[in-house]
């Protein structure tokens, strides 16, 4: 296991849903408060020096919005209601779209690098943006209810899944609006979470928390189980045969689960504190909840840690782990709190 980043800053990797590193592995993207608000640096691996700050300004970037474009070299990100990208070799900055007031979400890139897709929130109104990746076409669907995490599906870049928040999650839509779907009816008692595509299955995973790893049809819409296990933030490899997750209660370390067998392989132990007093339950978060989690925290707190990365329900984000694979799959990419600050750390995969 190797450290990246040190210092006093908070520095951690993209979210699970993307991974960190850029094309050949030789170097990664992560998000830092080492100017004082989020930014994004480059640095290369394993060395981790020298690091270099790839945004600026004095409004950071929603911290875990980072995804790279298809193409290796454009990064694109969220800052202050506008959907930005980033040439790595020339600096140079561009806007996608801009929702002036928004509170946008982590952007998602279709597998053909056309589209993209956030969640967002305009005037009171919930909802999803999508457009196309050279600004054209962008427009808002409108839902009644938080969404988080939507995605394009791998092969068929014309539909989107997205989570409801809190229940029922899953949902699918056609990036026109219509088609509007909800895949697994349940309630606030089935915690479903992390719900992402299985590599090129086009298939959906997801965690059933804190009990099991599930498998969703995407044509019939049948549940199996892969395994009884508390897999948390999940990621699979691009072939669908393997997924990495990190634990808690208890905290097993980082593992990789295999599809076919539900076989485990532990990578490494994170160190992190796992922070979220609603991961020690199986319910998603009530009113009650929140209030007493602000009532502790005296802070104010959020109903989204979208909005707010400081939340002690679900949060602190920065104190997950958030495991991602490198391009070559042969590595992992995570951040861990277990020096007293969250840092960037990779750790090789046993053989």
């Amino acid at each position: 296991m190797i450290q990246l980043t040190s210092g006093p800053a908070i520095s951690h990797p993209s979210y699970f849903l993307q991974s960190s590193f850029f094309p050949g592995d030789e170097a990664l993207f992560y998000t830092s408060y080492a100017s004082g608000s989020a930014q994004i640096y480059e640095c290369p691996y394993p060395t981790g020096n020298p690091a270099r700050q790839l945004t600026h300004g004095e409004i950071g970037t929603h911290p875990f919005s980072p995804a790279l474009h298809p193409n290796g070299e454009d990064l694109c990100y969220v800052r202050a209601g506008a959907v930005l990208k980033l040439n790595r070799k020339t600096g140079i900055e561009t806007e996608i779209t801009r929702r002036d007031g928004a509170s946008i979400g982590e952007c998602s890139i279709s597998a053909d690098g056309l589209w993209l897709t956030a969640a967002a929130k305009i005037d009171g109104q919930n909802g999803i943006l999508c457009g196309r990746w050279d600004g054209s076409g962008w427009h808002f669907i409108p839902y009644p209810r938080t969404i988080i995490h939507p995605q394009f599906h791998p092969l068929e870049p014309e539909w989107i899944e997205f989570s409801g928040d809190p229940a029922p999650r899953m949902h699918r839509i056609r990036r026109d609006g219509s088609g509007l779907e909800c895949l697994h009816q349940h309630d606030n008692n089935e915690f479903v979470v992390h719900e992402t595509f299985l590599g090129q299955t086009g298939d959906i995973v997801f965690t059933v928390w804190p009990f099991s790893l599930r498998r969703l049809n995407w044509q019939t819409k049948e549940i199996t189980t892969i395994c009884d296990y508390n897999c948390w933030h999940i990621a699979p490899n691009r072939a669908g045969t393997k997924v990495l997750c990190d634990t808690n209660h208890p905290d097993e370390g980082i593992q990789i689960v295999d599809v076919a067998t539900g076989n485990r392989t532990h990578v490494c132990d994170s160190g992190a504190t796992n922070g979220g007093s609603q991961w020690r339950t199986s319910r998603y978060a009530l009113k009650e909840d929140f209030e007493a989690a602000r009532s502790a925290a005296k802070s104010g707190g959020t109903l989204s840690w979208m909005e707010a990365g400081t939340d002690t329900v679900y949060g602190p984000q920065w104190t997950h782990p958030h495991p991602s694979w490198s391009r070559d799959e042969s590595k992992v990419a995570f951040a861990s709190d277990r020096t007293g600050t969250t840092q960037v750390y990779v750790a090789e995969i046993p053989r």
